[in-house]
């Protein structure tokens, strides 16, 4: 029998969740996925090395602010380690707007529009880029107005169900909720028990999502992310698809038992009505959603801390 992430491969479409190279080349994943945290994962090795200086060298070619020169940089090396990537992988590659504009419509799709420039020099086609944005209210307005344009989007840092039918409302290409995170919150804030995968509020959120667009038709591919542990892909088998880290992708592979597939898209048991919030719908109920409201706002913070940190890298070197 070929192990779990083989059969995983045939009804799912695996995303590497990592700018490690060498992890990419092991597992062969149709996509990948970068983040400012990756990315300064990324910056610290070796093979990275002359992307980070040919970053800095275009970037003082630019002109401008040391700002605005870190800035230039930055998305320099977030193309030239995408387009290294889209070297390896068969389909697309997410690239981040800076999280500091998440709650910035219009400097999201500035951001958004420059890098998309910069692959298309590099010569890389828009089909093969998914823009990256926080699913803030104004990052999905920014996606909506991205997507019009033939710009597809991956709205980020998903938690609640408001924020998925919004971008599904918008025609967003891609989501990410991420399964691992709404655990990490119900494990320190109540006294939940989970005895099987199923039981995962992370798990039942991304199946909820799911269901939701199968059953109303909406074209937004579901892509579970943040996981902990392979019980919570293993339940999942069938999403549209799922951004695994190298280490569980390596679990994945040394596991030969059989992975049954959990969702399917003619399979939908549960009838939900449509639901399209408008801005004053999505503000309240994330308001409402503690689990949601924390954690956007954390994976923001923490996305900004981690661009902050690569700028400091820069300007050290």
């Amino acid at each position: 029998m070929n192990n779990k992430l083989e059969q995983l491969k045939a009804i799912t479409d695996v995303v590497a969740d990592t700018g490690d190279i060498e992890a990419i080349r092991r597992f062969q994943p149709t996509d990948a996925t970068t983040n400012p945290s990756l990315l300064l994962k990324a910056a610290a090795l070796p093979h990275y090395a002359e992307l980070l200086t040919a970053a800095k060298t275009w970037a003082s070619e630019q002109g401008g602010s040391g700002q605005e020169q870190l800035e230039h940089c930055c998305d320099r090396f977030a193309v030239d380690v995408g387009k290294e990537i889209l070297g390896i992988v068969p389909g697309r590659i997410s690239t981040e707007v800076d999280a500091r504009l998440s709650f910035n419509r219009t400097a999201t799709v500035e951001r958004a529009k420059k890098l998309i420039g910069m692959y298309e020099e590099a010569g890389i086609g828009r089909e093969r880029i998914l823009i990256k944005t926080a699913s803030t209210w104004e990052g999905i307005c920014a996606a909506r107005e991205l997507e019009k344009e033939g710009i597809n989007c991956n709205l980020t840092l998903l938690f609640g169900f408001g924020q998925a039918a919004a971008c599904a409302d918008a025609g967003v290409f891609l989501i990410s909720p991420f399964v691992g995170r709404i655990l990490d919150w119900y494990k320190a804030n109540t006294d939940l028990q989970i005895n099987s995968p199923q039981d995962d509020p992370g798990v039942q959120s991304v199946s909820r999502i799911y269901n939701y667009y199968k059953q109303h038709g909406y074209s937004t591919v579901v892509m579970g992310a943040s996981f902990r542990n392979a019980g919570e892909i293993e339940a999942l088998a069938g999403c549209d698809r799922l951004t695994i880290s190298p280490a569980l992708l390596e679990k994945l592979a040394a596991d030969h038992n059989e992975l049954p597939r959990q969702l399917r898209p003619d399979d939908v048991s549960t009838e939900t009505s449509k639901y399209s919030p408008d801005e004053a719908a999505f503000r309240y109920e994330l308001n409402a959603d503690a689990m949601a409201t924390e954690k956007l706002a954390e994976g923001i913070r923490n996305f900004v801390a981690d661009q902050i940190k690569l700028e400091q890298l820069i300007s050290q070197g």
